[in-house]
């Protein structure tokens, strides 16, 4: 408001003609208006930095994490979002996985910030402070975000996780009705997407792997 009073009176002192006073204040307006875009752009940029694991096999040199920076209020409420923005726009070498987007699949099992959990169902966090993303702990590293679920996946198998009957069938080679009260039994024992966070976050199965099946197998094992 000062700048402006200012110029109206510099516009009327100045023994000039009515061009040159027009020309003064338009290039006032038009820094006026100059201002109200900026406060407007800083008003709808909320910038969020990403600290997130990487390696590559191909280049043999240390892990690192590196920093992106990308405004919230371009991006989907999720890290999922997050991560498919950075590689869409940023990193295309960015590797991780992803599939369902809906908490169903597990493959977007990673550690943001100090715990693990699914990438798709992780809001971002609302602190001005970075955010650090790496693999799931105590896990041979694929690539950046992926690792190996073969030792996983081979342990699940160990225990041949599909429901057995106790007693032969009725009538053999038809199927066999499961009544409301035996499905019950199963609550709480397949909601399990095998994603590996439980596993991973279990002191015991990082000191023994090839012997500790985990809690997801021994889970299924008991169903």
């Amino acid at each position: 408001m000062a700048a402006t009073g200012l110029l109206k009176r510099a516009a009327q002192r100045v023994p000039s003609s009515p061009a040159f006073k027009l020309a003064l204040i338009r290039a006032h307006a038009s820094e006026a208006q100059a201002q109200q875009v900026e406060l407007k752009a800083r008003e709808t940029t909320s910038m969020k930095t990403f600290q997130i694991y990487r390696w590559n096999p191909e280049n043999p040199s240390k892990p690192e994490l590196k920093d992106y920076q990308i405004n919230l209020k371009e991006c989907g409420p999720m890290v999922l979002d997050a991560l498919i923005k950075i590689k869409n726009e940023i990193d295309p070498t960015l590797t991780f996985r992803r599939s369902c987007r809906e908490g169903i699949c597990g493959s977007c099992a990673m550690n943001i910030d100090g715990c693990n959990g699914l990438a798709c169902l992780t809001k971002i966090p609302s602190a001005t402070t970075a955010s650090t993303i790496t693999p799931l702990p105590h896990m041979f590293v694929i690539k950046d975000l992926v690792v190996d679920m073969t030792n996983f996946y081979n342990q699940y198998k160990s225990i041949e996780p599909w429901l057995k009957r106790k007693n032969p069938p009725p009538v053999p080679g038809k199927e066999i009705l499961q009544s409301k009260k035996d499905r019950e039994k199963l609550d709480g024992m397949y909601e399990c997407i095998l994603c590996a966070c439980c596993s991973t976050s279990c002191p015991s199965y990082w000191w023994n792997p090839e012997s500790y099946l985990g809690p997801a197998a021994l889970l299924h094992a008991n169903r």
